[in-house]
């Protein structure tokens, strides 16, 4: 894992913290479907929804470091070398 930082705008971080809250919000309504029993069909089709959320979620934040931290590297080597954290991370994202 990296130990760069990255600050991103206000109006970003305030985008990103909003998708989060939602999806922590569909988390926290499946554990209460499970809670209820509520039917299978019911539990999955919200998991489905979550999975959906984060994955909306991680191409933004794909879409955000390749075109801030990468495109906008100090120098050629240290973009070259953000470029290979991201393909790390996306080969396992992609399993």
């Amino acid at each position: 894992m990296s130990t760069n930082t990255h600050v991103h705008p206000p109006d970003e971080k305030r985008a990103l913290l909003v998708r989060l809250r939602k999806i922590a919000g569909q988390i926290a309504a499946i554990e209460r479907m499970v809670e209820e029993d509520r039917d299978c069909p019911d539990v999955l089709t919200q998991v489905v929804s979550v999975r959906k959320a984060l994955k909306s979620f991680a191409e933004v934040v794909i879409h955000q470091h390749t075109h801030e931290c990468i495109a906008h590297a100090s120098d050629t080597k240290e973009g070259q070398r953000k470029l290979r954290e991201l393909l790390t991370v996306l080969e396992r994202y992609v399993e």
